[in-house]
């Protein structure tokens, strides 16, 4: 099975979510917008259903009432499109009717070192396993460091990741400072010249000290290590949490700044509209989306092919 054959597989649930409510979209924006005022009440509540967002959703509607010569599925498409744009610039050229990007085949972080945070349970550890194969398949030399030293046999999984990919891994001890192992992994890299290093942090903290003053910390010490690093701090999100995943967002990029988001998990969850939330609400791009438990279930996120492959259109079989 393709890629994007498990990805509209994936979203099947977010899908039937927006059918079940919405089961017009193949009517004509003009005819729905001047005489079935139902019709956009109920695509209003099956946009919030889908964690869309209320503000996201009024400029989904706006967009779609403006459209003309598009029956419905197609406007909601390319309104869904924009909201996904977290770039302003490049989301008025959508508006101008261009398509700015191409499908991306990769992701290349600006620098060397990237900072993997996320509370715990969302998949953290396993995902910076996926990115390290998926960098090493694009001919990168990857490192790990095993900085969530506060749950319990995190380090030991992050290890066996490692030795089974063939990637270092820079270990601290259980209950240590994550803080130092982070450092250690920031300078190893430095001196070896890898290409990239995934830094695992911590989700949730044993003791009283606030998880996001640790995060700082760490912030702090990679830059000593490595001036210039971490060059790219990305957050992973369980699609299932939906909106109480997007608050846990919000409050970690306050902390640390994120350059990017990785949502998992979008074949358990009706809430796949969640990612339109997130780029709205923080303004930060989508860098990659999983839809299952193997390597290449995570992929580099794309706004068009995510949107068709909600509305299972235009998705090759083979």
């Amino acid at each position: 099975m393709s890629w994007l054959e498990r990805l509209r597989d994936g979203l099947s649930k977010t899908r039937q979510q927006i059918n079940d409510t919405a089961g017009f979209l193949g009517q004509d924006v003009r005819d729905v917008v001047t005489n079935r005022l139902d019709t956009i009440e109920d695509l209003e509540y099956a946009l919030i259903a889908a964690d869309v967002g209320r503000a996201a959703t009024e400029d989904i509607l706006e967009d779609i009432r403006r459209a003309e010569g598009k029956d419905l599925q197609q406007a909601l498409m390319d309104a869904l499109t924009l909201q996904l744009e977290p770039d302003a610039r490049r989301a008025e050229f959508r508006k101008l009717g261009f398509a700015p990007d191409a499908r991306r085949t990769s992701v290349d972080p600006r620098g060397h070192v990237v900072m993997v945070i996320g509370v715990n349970g969302v998949g953290k550890t396993t995902t910076i396993a996926k990115l390290g194969q998926y960098y090493m398949n694009r001919g990168k030399s990857v490192m790990f460091a095993a900085g969530d030293t506060f749950r319990a046999a995190a380090g030991a999984q992050l290890g066996e990741w490692g030795e089974r990919l063939g990637i270092p891994v820079v270990q601290g001890t259980d209950g240590g400072d994550p803080a130092a192992v982070a450092f250690d992994g920031a300078s190893a890299r430095a001196a070896r010249g890898t290409d990239l290093l995934f830094i695992d942090t911590a989700g949730r903290l044993h003791n009283k000290h606030n998880l996001m003053e640790e995060l700082k910390k760490v912030r702090r010490v990679v830059e000593k290590a490595d001036p210039a690093e971490p060059s790219e701090t990305w957050l992973v999100l369980d699609a299932v949490t939906g909106q109480n995943g997007l608050q846990q967002a919000k409050k970690f990029h306050e902390a640390t700044p994120l350059t990017g988001v990785i949502v998992t998990k979008l074949d358990g969850t009706a809430k796949g509209g969640i990612l339109v939330a997130i780029v709205r609400e923080l303004g930060v791009p989508i860098k990659f989306i999983g839809v299952g438990e193997q390597a290449d279930d995570l992929q580099p996120f794309d706004s068009q092919e995510f949107v068709r492959a909600l509305f299972d259109v235009n998705i090759p079989r083979e």
